[in-house]
């Protein structure tokens, strides 16, 4: 599903729910706040809060997007590809679903794409980061099973980010043995979780407290003004 038709989706369903949430905050405020003079600019705070919080959501969606693709090098967050990148300069892409995808080095590819080459493994499934070396195992028949759940493997791979070198083996236990020669414990995952492990980071945190923590101060604002109307006032006895 594309990132612009993802959006849209969004926008629809976040629009019907700010309007429902605007309607109950402002009938609740309207009910707490009846016989005040101050009342009216309150339940308009009251009713304008959650389109408030969309278009907030909204403007921080851009800045996060912007920052870790521009920046970080990550996919937005939503739609149909899924891109990260690893702690030794390669890089993990996914497109349409999330059970294969490439491993690659960006530095050596071009035109934006990802190309077949020998340093770019097409198909993984599944898949291990040990410092300078990638393992993994790959099914050369991924693209044609593509949409249909599989976990099917039937190559395996080590590949040396250092030098750009890959070795490619038939068997798991040919790439046990090449591994433990190396010094690695071979354990491989599933390629979204390894991407789950290195796609998000402190600036993700970041904008989930930068999204929360305006709403939550606006709301303990509206909240306090809505008990300062509510408290009685003392008037003076008529001499």
């Amino acid at each position: 599903m594309g990132i612009g038709f993802v959006l849209v989706i969004w926008a629809v369903v976040g629009t019907i729910l700010a309007s429902v949430g605007s309607l109950a905050l402002g009938g609740i405020t309207s009910y707490l706040t009846s016989g005040t003079e101050e009342g009216r600019r309150t339940i308009f705070a009251a009713r304008a809060l959650p389109f408030a919080c969309l278009a907030w959501a909204a403007v921080l969606f851009i800045f996060q997007a912007f920052v870790n693709g521009a920046l970080l090098h990550r996919d937005p967050g939503i739609g149909d590809g899924w891109d990260c990148p690893l702690p030794n300069g390669y890089a993990i892409t996914m497109i349409d679903v999330t059970d294969q995808g490439w491993v690659y080095n960006p530095k050596t590819q071009s035109d934006g794409g990802v190309g077949e080459q020998e340093d770019a493994v097409a198909g993984v499934r599944s898949l291990q980061v040990a410092e300078r070396y990638i393992l993994g195992g790959f099914d050369t028949q991924a693209f044609a099973k593509l949409g249909q759940p599989s976990n099917d493997v039937d190559r395996y791979f080590l590949l040396d980010t250092q030098t750009g070198k890959r070795a490619d083996f038939t068997n798991y236990d040919a790439i046990h043995i090449a591994a433990s020669h190396l010094g690695v414990q071979l354990k491989l995952e599933r390629i979204e979780v390894v991407y789950r492990r290195y796609r998000y980071t402190w600036f993700d945190v970041f904008v989930g407290l930068l999204l929360c923590v305006p709403p939550i101060v606006y709301a303990a604002l509206l909240a306090r003004q809505i008990l300062k109307l509510r408290t009685p006032r003392q008037f003076s006895p008529v001499a």
